[in-house]
């Protein structure tokens, strides 16, 4: 297990490293050591902004050289968000460290937890956090596949939807109390009163009538925040919803399911 020590030795060698590179604009440090909100599980999460973009590829290869020779990575994963390149990598110690990269025209806070440590940066773009419409047609979305996951005796794709579902449910209430949305970020500061039904929706077994009894569990959490979110859609999406739940157990011949329960008004 590495230490804070170990994970700001980190840090700091390979802003050095950056530093030197003719092919970088600019370097930041994003993430909880942004804000001085780090703890001990935190990661190194850097930034940093390409001068050419057709040199992306070789800054990228580089530093991902150097983090095998040097700190013994193990494994690597890219996540893109077009233009920007995310390298994830995974060091024995278990410390993540991200490294990311943008042409300089686009390397700029997408985020208020970005850090300028060297050169320039452009005009900050935060990403929108995602509307409560969107999240709750993602959520409906994922009770269809619930519904025919349970109805085909498909049961660990009926835990995975209902999961997914919800995760649209509890995304929706970040939006509600101002707190972030994505990435699961704010769920763990909402209110007890909104967590505590919601435990409810998770799945104890993969028996057919637990899977139907999260199914309902989650349909009451999913009404109640569109009823708060979007009133206008609560009574149409209220018998649709049920509906699922209600036709869910007919492809379950060993499950029963009772009458779907009411979320409040």
């Amino acid at each position: 297990m590495y230490t804070p020590e170990d994970r700001d030795r980190l840090r700091s060698e390979l802003i050095a490293f950056a530093r030197l590179d003719p092919r970088l604009t600019g370097g930041a440090i994003t993430g909880s050591a942004s804000v001085n909100n780090e703890d001990l599980w935190s990661d190194v999460d850097l930034g940093f902004g390409v001068r050419d973009a057709t040199e992306l590829t070789s800054a990228l290869a580089d530093f991902s050289e150097r983090m095998y020779r040097e700190h013994s990575a193990v494994n690597h994963l890219d996540v893109v968000r077009d233009p920007w390149i995310y390298r994830v990598f995974l060091l024995p110690s278990t410390l993540q460290v991200d490294l990311a990269f943008a042409p300089a025209t686009h390397f700029g806070a997408r985020a208020p937890t970005f850090r300028l440590v060297f050169g320039t940066a452009a005009e900050p773009s935060h990403l929108a956090p995602p509307t409560a419409d969107e999240l709750i047609g993602y959520g409906w979305l994922y009770a269809l596949h619930a519904r025919s996951s349970i109805a085909r005796s498909r049961p660990w794709q009926a835990e995975y939807m209902l999961s997914a579902m919800r995760d649209q449910i509890l995304s929706v209430a970040c939006l509600r109390f101002g707190l972030p949305a994505r990435e699961a970020r704010g769920i763990d500061r909402l209110p007890r009163e909104v967590t505590k039904p919601l435990e409810e929706t998770l799945v104890r077994s993969l028996e057919p009538v637990e899977l139907l009894r999260a199914f309902q569990a989650a349909t009451t959490g999913l009404l109640s925040e569109i009823r708060t979110a979007r009133p206008e859609l609560a009574s149409d999406m209220e018998s649709v919803l049920h509906a699922l739940t209600e036709t869910a157990a007919l492809g379950s011949p060993h499950a029963t399911v009772g009458s779907p329960s009411k979320a409040p008004s």
